[in-house]
This record gives structure tokens, C-alpha cells and sequence, in this order.
């Protein structure tokens, strides 16, 4: 079992990376479209950089920059789920 070392609980680690029933996002691709929409409207609805909004997101998440890179890739098309 992975054991998350912050909290010492074994569960913790395992169940945030599990997508959500209701919508398939787990909890960091819900920080990454949360933090996203929240900096779209302080901005004006102008383009938000990729770095501030990966930023944001570290106060939210802990997430490597590989990881975010990977998941705003697939909210954007540019890669695919699985092979076919």
C-alpha cells in the first residue's frame, strides 16, 4: 500500500489521484480548471499565462511541473488519453 508521508495515512495518496464519479476529474485536474476559470475572470476573460496559472495551482496541489504540463496538454487536445 502507498502511505502518504504528510499524514501518515495509507488511503490518502491512493484516493487523490481516483476520479471523481460525478464528473471523472481527480483532485488535481479539478485545481488545475478551478484555478483556470478563477484567473480568467480577474484577468477579463484575457488568456491566462501558463505559468502564473501553474502558480496558482502549486498553492492548491502539490504537482510537478511535468504532471501539470501533461494534464493541461490533454484539457487541450494536444494528447490523447490511450493508444488506440
Amino acid at each position: 500500500m502507498n502511505r502518504d508521508e504528510n499524514t501518515g495515512d495509507y488511503h490518502s495518496s491512493v484516493f487523490e489521484n481516483l476520479p471523481d464519479v460525478r464528473d471523472g476529474l481527480n483532485k488535481k485536474e479539478r485545481a488545475i480548471l478551478y484555478c483556470l476559470h478563477e484567473t480568467q475572470k480577474e484577468l477579463g476573460g484575457r488568456n491566462v499565462p501558463t505559468i502564473m496559472l501553474y502558480g496558482r495551482v502549486l498553492e492548491m496541489v502539490d504537482i510537478s511541473k511535468g504532471e501539470f504540463q501533461s494534464i493541461l496538454s490533454r484539457f487541450v487536445g494536444l494528447t490523447k488519453l490511450r493508444e488506440e
